[in-house]
């Protein structure tokens, strides 16, 4: 399935960190959302992006966003590696099992298990109001998510 800008978004439910269970869904009507979908854990691209968040926290907070980092790895891989990170604002996810199967639902699991890193920004009605499948190799500019997260309605 490939997805586009006007979509609704599809639903899941996946673990954190905690082993609480975050939906999608659950944000319909109150906040906006960013899925930022990254390859796998310990990768050099993937650990500076997701601490880069931590620094521009307010930028979401004032365009009523939340993130959601999503790997396919398990949720002791993301604890061990996410750790050094210090304390990351935003939820973590699981997309280990079924494996990458909300990935796929995206339209971003690639052939050999990893997910492309991609970026949705869901609004609050749950439409795909922008999409970044980026270079897995390079982090997606951070001015470029800000400009789109500007544009929704807060």
């Amino acid at each position: 399935m490939k997805l586009k800008v006007g979509d609704t978004a599809p639903d899941f439910t996946l673990q954190d960190l905690s082993g609480n269970r975050v939906s999608l869904n659950s944000f319909r009507g109150r906040q906006n959302v960013v899925i930022s979908f990254v390859p796998a854990a310990w990768t050099p691209v993937c650990s500076q992006q997701w601490p880069g968040y931590n620094i521009a926290k307010d930028l979401f907070e004032r365009n009523n966003a939340v993130l959601l980092g999503i790997t396919v790895d398990n949720v002791p891989t993301l604890y061990a590696w996410t750790r050094p990170m210090g304390r990351l604002w935003f939820p973590v996810l699981s997309d280990f099992w079924p494996h990458g199967a909300v990935a796929q639902s995206y339209g971003v699991l690639r052939e050999d298990g990893v997910a492309e890193r991609a970026l949705f920004v869901i609004d609050k009605e749950g439409i795909i109001r922008y999409i970044d499948i980026h270079d897995i190799n390079l982090m997606p500019k951070l001015e470029d998510l800000v400009k789109e997260l500007e544009k929704l309605p807060k």
